[in-house]
C-alpha cells in the first residue's frame, strides 16, 4: 500500500480533524513530559553532560514522538475499515439539518438563562439551609 491514501478525496475533513485532535493531545503530552517528568526525574539522573545539552534531548524526544505518532496515525487512518468509517461519518454529517445562526444564538441564551436561574435558586437554598443549621446549632459562625 505504501504512502497512498485509501479512497483519496473521501472523508477528508474527518481524517484531518482526527489528525488535528490526536496531534493536539500528543503535543500536550510531550509538553507535560518534557517540562515535568523529564526535567525533574530523568534529566538529573543522566549526568552533567546531558544537563548541558538538555535542549537537544528535549528536541530529540519531541521529534521522535511526533514522527512515531504521525506514522501510526497515517497507518491507522488508512486502514480500509477505519477509513470507510470516517467516510461514512462525513457522509452522515452532511445529512444533518444544522440550525441557523439565529437559532443557535437564541438557544444559547436559553441555556445561559436557565443556568443562571438554577444557580440563583441553589444560592437561595444554600442560604436558607445555612441559616437553618446555624439556628439549630449545627453550624457555628
Amino acid at each position: 500500500m505504501g504512502f497512498a491514501v485509501y479512497k483519496p478525496g473521501q472523508g477528508y475533513w474527518t481524517r484531518v480533524l482526527t489528525a488535528v485532535a490526536v496531534g493536539t493531545i500528543v503535543l500536550s503530552g510531550i509538553g507535560w513530559f518534557l517540562n515535568g517528568v523529564f526535567q525533574t526525574k530523568i534529566l538529573p539522573k543522566l549526568g552533567a553532560a546531558a544537563q548541558t545539552n538538555d535542549l537537544y534531548w528535549k528536541a530529540g524526544i519531541a521529534v521522535t514522538v511526533i514522527l512515531v505518532t504521525g506514522a501510526l496515525l497515517w497507518t491507522i487512518l488508512n486502514k480500509p475499515n477505519i477509513a470507510d468509517f470516517m467516510i461514512a461519518t462525513e457522509n452522515e454529517m452532511k445529512k444533518v439539518n444544522w440550525p441557523s445562526q439565529k437559532a443557535v444564538i437564541g438557544l444559547t441564551w436559553v441555556v445561559i438563562s436557565g443556568t443562571l436561574m438554577i444557580a440563583s435558586l441553589l444560592y437561595v437554598i444554600n442560604i436558607v439551609f445555612s441559616w437553618f443549621f446555624i439556628e439549630i446549632d449545627i453550624l457555628h459562625v
